[in-house]
């Protein structure tokens, strides 16, 4: 059935018939239409004549009540990671119903209503293997506790993220020139772009807080002629940084360690210093003690470009457990570009320039999500089925908050001031000359 409501017969199974009768009081008043539910033996549902963006095919007659009973990000995302249902289509799109979902507010009345269809369902849980949520120990954002979250993330292997990444393996936002660009040259791009906006220069010193496997400070020394250390607190990353760069024959110029960044011996001044895609974990408690560090370690004129994912500060606060503290980035801590900014110049940073590439962290993830789907059967075969979906939905739900706005890239440099002229040029024109790949 198309386009308008399944109608609710007396000879129905009955699971039907409630699922069917659920779907209709939850989505009465719902603004977006462009979709459709498939029940388990083939009924479709849709509330209204447009041709739908996505399907939702619910899988089995307990589907709904999994999801619905106590809805939050975290029931939702399980109920799709463990193939409660299926999402046909645009996933990105699901969103928008999603955040219907959980931002409307239910009367007494309502909530009546809709508990009695649930009920009517069948609540029996079958096993759920293939990925467990993180449980961390200790204080939030301590030494121990960050390099357990760091270790949740990144310990899913590396041969799982070269399925996605590009070939240098860079997992933070690209830089695009026009949306039709393949991964590669746009992480290359960005890679460039950041050397760039830090001028680096021969000879100088550069520290990368939150290093990943290697992919900027390889270019750095590559192509700037600098001398870079990379850390990370994950292992995995750092044993494959090092073999990159004694592959690369680089070893006298750039390393990566296993380091918290508050461990950093403050004995050696950078040159400049950067921080890419790292900043999400440091948590709002910790920032002070972040900027006062990288100020500690910054030669006096130098600059620190601090590159990370922010919140809208006009979004609503989400209610209830986070699907990605869970399954994703636990202790993760995304605030607005302004509360960062505020902190990092009342410990001494002078803002110099802060640039947004909104649109370049959708373009980025979409190509991630395509890869992975390429290349689902290896995912799955490496981790587990629901590990890939975690990966899909995290993804999409991400590329989603970038093109609304929700979420937000920004680029800020920082400059530890001398005391007298800034030694930065009066334009940034320098920043955008042509840059063809391999060529500095």
């Amino acid at each position: 059935m198309s386009g308008q409501p399944a109608e609710i017969r007396n000879d129905q199974d009955p699971a039907v018939a409630r699922s069917l009768s659920f779907l209709e009081k939850v989505f009465a008043d719902v603004p977006y239409k462009a979709f459709a539910v498939k029940l388990w033996d083939g009924t479709l549902w849709q509330p209204g004549e447009e041709s739908p963006r996505f399907t939702l095919e619910l899988k089995q007659p307990a589907a709904l009540r999994r999801m619905f009973w106590s809805p939050n990000e975290v029931s939702l995302g399980e109920a799709y990671i463990h193939d409660d249902f299926e999402i046909h289509g645009d996933i990105e799109a699901c969103f928008n119903l999603s955040s219907y979902l959980l931002d409307r507010s239910w009367g007494v009345q309502e909530k009546a209503r809709l508990a009695m269809d649930l009920l009517a369902l069948p609540g029996r849980r079958k096993s759920r293997e293939g990925i467990a949520g993180a449980r961390l120990k200790g204080s939030p954002h301590s030494k121990k506790r960050d390099a357990q979250a760091i270790s949740y993330h990144y310990n899913v292997s590396n041969d799982f993220y070269r399925l996605w990444l590009d070939r240098r393996m860079v997992y933070s936002c690209a830089f695009f020139h026009d949306p039709d660009e393949d991964i590669d040259a746009a992480q290359y791009r960005k890679l460039d772009y950041l050397c760039r906006k830090l001028r680096l220069e021969p000879g100088e010193t550069l520290l990368d807080i939150g290093c990943g496997w290697g992919g900027l400070i390889l270019h750095a020394a590559l192509n700037f002629g600098v001398k870079a250390l990379g850390i990370t607190l994950s292992e995995r990353q750092a044993e494959l940084a090092n073999q990159r760069i004694r592959q690369a024959g680089l070893e006298d110029h750039c390393e990566a360690r296993i380091l918290d960044y508050r461990d950093i011996d403050e004995s050696r001044l950078f040159d400049k210093l950067v921080s890419v895609g790292m900043f999400e974990h440091v948590g709002k408690a910790q920032l002070a003690t972040y900027f006062q560090k990288a100020l500690r370690l910054l030669k006096p004129g130098g600059v620190f470009l601090n590159h990370g994912i922010t919140e809208s500060a006009t979004r609503p606060l989400k209610q209830g457990p986070s699907f990605i503290d869970k399954y994703v980035f636990p202790d993760g801590e995304l605030l607005p570009i302004t509360a960062s900014l505020q902190i990092a110049e009342e410990n001494g940073f002078e803002i110099r320039d802060v640039e947004s590439l909104r649109e370049h962290y959708a373009l980025t993830l979409r190509r991630w999500v395509k890869r992975l789907q390429d290349h689902r059967e290896q995912a799955v075969a490496m981790t587990s089925e629901a590990t890939y979906r975690v990966w899909k939905l995290y993804m999409s739900g991400s590329a989603y908050g970038f093109e609304t706005g929700d979420l937000n890239l920004y680029q800020s440099l920082l400059l530890k001031p001398e005391g007298k002229a800034s030694p930065l040029p009066l334009t940034r024109c320098d920043w955008y000359r042509p840059c063809p790949e391999g060529h500095h």
